[in-house]
């Protein structure tokens, strides 16, 4: 295939940090995530929980749920190994001809599904939200932003495709910065197109296919700058393509347990009170970002890490890899995860509780940000195990611990629904139900590494928890009276809010590393492994 763009030889460079990848990734996550609560912000305080606004998220969440399968999910997860192995044994010019013929493949496939989507809005609604009722005009409301929302699948694939090339050659920044358009795509529709619109929230659904556009053509320039840009030429028959098509099949579901369990929440809560749609979306928004800027920035940065260690039989690095991996996540997931469940109602006070948001709409968000952040812990350690089945092309481990994880988030959830129902506080047992199938999942995932004997964990591990367990309970301490303190967050302005709450954080992050320092713990024991082959 010939190539668009310069003609450069990027063999044999080294290979940057793990460290510094992941810095790189998740800076630029960061930045996305933070103009995420903004855009979340805006979206609480112009259009606040209401059946529009349900009927949007229903629109996005839709086109959003398959890209999470299609695009960041099973399509990255199968495309990254072939593609190191592309890259081990052809080069540059392997890699480009893989991307044009995989990328002309998806653009066919996905062409004809947004057709199918955009004539059967309708129907598509009423599978993803049942309860939305037809009279009220909630129903036509979705489907027509439907019908706007959902080419966005197609141009954001197309999107991942391009950036799991460059992850290949470890070159994390557009592809991490691309979400920061989407945010600021969205901030711009609400504030300055929504009043001018007979419906306001139609102005969101507008602005997402506008997004998908821009992601995409983010990319498109550093592609051509290492020589890697080649115009898409569907090739079903490719080798590559092939082996692709059988990874995606089982990495499919594996891969989106979390997403087809978030969708089911969606499903129940369209039967619950209005608004439990809009509450789940703003606590799993808060949960989603230190899982954004951490869990699924170490998983991106790690699977062609451990794809390489696994073509190179360097299978101790491999092991080492993932053992940094967890060991990193324990130390700054685990005091994410307390600081969402004690602060839950200051960080939703402070965030949202403005025009349209209510202080009742912060007391319902609050639980189910809660339940989501018990979870946690379990998200994050989903996206980093799965990388150590797919760099082996490993995908049938994953699924059987996806299938158990699912079954179990179905039955618990039906149970609480039906158990909570009419309490006000339903919606947020649909969210501890997906936080505990998020720990099934991790759970099965990592003794699976364990029975294949491709992980061994490196000592020092029961000190290391020891540790981090005391400094969680000091910061829990030191949080938990004033985040207690309703009335004061109320009374409070704006800058009252936001100062109070960065000071609390501040402090619970000061005590919590602190604490760790006291006990022993040094930056120099989380330093990367190396990069030697065994």
């Amino acid at each position: 295939m010939r190539s668009m763009g310069p003609n450069v030889n990027h063999e044999g460079g080294g290979r940057r940090g793990l460290g510094r990848s992941v810095m790189t990734f998740g800076s630029w996550t960061m930045l996305s995530r933070i103009l995420g609560l903004v855009r979340d912000v805006v979206l609480g305080v112009v259009f606040g929980p209401s059946a529009a606004t349900d009927a949007f998220f229903v629109a996005f969440k839709i086109p959003n749920f398959l890209r999470r399968l299609f695009a960041e999910g099973a399509f990255q997860q199968a495309f990254v190994p072939v593609l190191a192995d592309a890259r081990h044994s052809g080069g540059d010019a392997a890699v480009r001809q893989l991307f044009a013929r995989v990328s002309g493949c998806l653009a066919l496939v996905l062409v004809a599904l947004t057709v199918l989507a955009v004539l059967g809005s309708p129907w598509l609604v009423r599978l993803f939200a049942p309860g939305f009722d037809a009279e009220s005009g909630q129903l036509a409301l979705a489907a027509e932003m439907l019908q706007y929302t959902f080419p966005y699948l197609l141009l954001i694939a197309l999107t991942a495709a391009a950036a799991a090339v460059l992850n290949t050659y470890e070159s994390f920044g557009p592809p991490a910065f691309a979400p920061v358009l989407l945010n600021l795509c969205l901030i711009a529709a609400a504030i300055w197109l929504a009043p001018a619109m007979e419906v306001g929230v139609m102005a969101l659904a507008l602005a997402v296919p506008v997004a998908g556009l821009l992601q995409l053509a983010l990319q498109l320039p550093f592609l051509w700058r290492r020589g890697l840009l080649a115009l898409p030429h569907p090739r079903w028959r490719d080798p590559g393509v092939q082996r692709i098509l059988r990874l995606m099949g089982p990495t499919l579901f594996s891969t989106s347990v979390q997403q087809i369990n978030l969708l089911l929440d969606t499903v129940l809560a369209s039967f619950l009170v209005v608004g439990s749609i809009s509450w789940l979306y703003w606590s799993d928004r808060l949960m989603e970002f230190p899982l954004g800027i951490f869990g699924i920035a170490l998983g991106t940065v790690i699977l062609p890490r451990l794809s390489m260690q696994y073509a190179e039989a360097g299978r101790e690095a491999f092991s080492a890899t993932l053992d940094w991996a967890l060991r990193l996540t324990l130390v700054l997931i685990a005091p994410a995860m307390v600081g969402l469940i004690v602060l839950a109602e200051p960080l939703l006070t402070t965030l949202f509780q403005y025009g349209a948001f209510t202080p009742a709409d912060v007391q319902a968000a609050a639980w189910s940000l809660m339940a989501y952040g018990l979870g946690l812990a379990g998200f994050v350690l989903v996206k980093v195990l799965v990388p150590g089945y797919f760099s082996r092309q490993n995908t049938r481990t994953p699924v059987r611990c996806a299938v158990i994880a699912m079954l179990v988030n179905m039955v618990l959830s039906l149970t609480l629904v039906i158990w909570l129902f009419g309490t006000g506080i339903a919606h947020a047992g649909l969210a501890f139900a997906t936080g505990v199938a998020a720990w099934v999942n991790a759970g099965l995932l990592y003794q699976g590494l364990r029975k294949e004997a491709v992980y061994q964990p490196l000592a020092g591990w029961q000190q290391l928890a020891v540790r981090v367990m005391v400094a969680l309970a000091a910061m829990a301490a030191v949080l938990v009276w004033p985040a207690q303190q309703a009335a004061f967050w109320l009374d409070q302005g704006v800058l009252g809010r936001v100062t109070s709450l960065l000071a609390l954080i501040l402090l619970g992050a000061l005590i919590y590393f602190l604490v760790l320092w006291l006990l022993g713990l040094r930056p120099s024991q989380l330093r990367e492994p190396s990069l030697r082959h065994g």
